[in-house]
């Protein structure tokens, strides 16, 4: 029977991803050099998951979160299957694939809000003058520094978190690659083609 290639992933999906991945890259490496061009690529990243998260509800079949989030139980046994070289082919994300996903999604939320504190402990970005300190208090000597010193010590808290997750992010994104590698394996299909045209192949 000949093969023929459906749309998966649609443009929603895909321009999401693909801007993501520049984004971050850029974000990752620009840092402290340059800071306000790394502030407007964080807000873009934001806008991003917002968009995502609307897509996951209203998008396209494989776009939906309730195509792709299962249980642990069902993430688990398909890690196992994978690990064991018969794992079973998914038109969307494999179950596996989705937790990752999620977990992209959640880590890059905490990404953005830490740059978001800590930019606004310097004075700058949407939240500048709100109130910071809640949790960052307790990294404070005591009670009674000046305005000044706390406010560097909010900043490096704050700052602190937001490098702590860009390393987490890092590492989650080289295990999203390894995942894709291996299931392009396994499956013999390129991932990464079908992630730039948004087609698989089905017969």
């Amino acid at each position: 029977m000949e093969k023929q290639q459906v749309v998966v992933w649609d443009l929603g999906v895909r321009i999401f991803h693909w801007s993501l991945v520049v984004l971050f890259i850029f974000s990752y490496l620009s840092g402290d050099e340059l800071e306000e061009l790394h502030a407007y690529s964080g807000y873009i990243i934001i806008s991003l998951l917002v968009f995502r998260l609307v897509w996951g509800f209203v998008g396209s079949q494989h776009a939906r979160f309730a195509d792709f989030v299962r249980g642990p139980r069902t993430v688990i046994d398909d890690l196992k299957s994978i690990k064991d070289g018969h794992s079973r082919r998914y038109l969307g994300h494999n179950p596996a694939g989705g937790a990752m996903i999620v977990m992209l999604l959640i880590g890059l939320s905490l990404l953005t809000f830490s740059g978001l504190m800590a930019y606004a402990a310097e004075g700058h970005g949407p939240l500048a003058g709100a109130d910071v300190s809640l949790i960052s208090t307790a990294y404070a000597d005591d009670d009674h520094d000046e305005g000044d010193e706390k406010g560097e010590k909010e900043d490096e808290f704050w700052e602190e978190i937001h490098e702590f997750m860009g390393n987490f992010m890092l590492l989650l994104i080289f295990l999203h690659i390894a995942g894709v590698v291996v299931s392009s394996r396994l499956q013999g299909e390129n991932l990464v083609k079908a992630m730039m045209s948004g087609k698989k192949e089905v017969g």
